[in-house]
């Protein structure tokens, strides 16, 4: 697949998947745009989340997400297949775990089941695996 084909929007299904692909794309891109101003909440994943609902839905919301100025450059890398930068890796990893260990150890109250704080490291070290498993390029 070139790098242009991963940009053109598959518009080829029904309706109601078509709409159900526009619904999760804009509701991810409107938290992802939450987060730019909030700490801990991620912009990136949630926009490469919507472009990927885009792709199925709207070529006018995709092409949005990918040429925006503050973040399409990263969104486009990762649809490309290029991966992320090398010497994100570890902010994004250390974001990750001082936000989890924070909700572990302080936010989650004492009166939470404890499969809450289990369920949060887990995902946490999914997440790690993820991360670490995308491509690293070099800037």
């Amino acid at each position: 697949m070139d790098n242009n084909s991963v940009h053109e929007v598959d518009l080829n299904r029904s309706k109601l998947s078509r709409i159900f692909w526009f619904a999760c794309g804009f509701i991810s891109m409107v938290i992802g745009i939450i987060g730019i101003p909030v700490p801990g909440l991620p912009t990136t994943p949630l926009m490469i989340l919507a472009a990927a609902c885009f792709a199925k839905s709207s070529q006018r919301f995709y092409d949005w997400i990918i040429n925006n100025k503050l973040f399409g450059h990263h969104v486009k890398n990762y649809r490309e297949g290029n991966g992320i930068p090398k010497k994100s890796k570890p902010i994004i990893l250390t974001t990750l775990w001082g936000f989890v260990l924070f909700a572990v150890f302080i936010a989650i109250p004492d009166s939470a089941p404890p499969i809450s704080r289990y369920v949060t490291l887990i995902l946490a070290a999914i997440g790690t695996i993820f991360i670490l498993r995308i491509p690293s390029m070099e800037e």
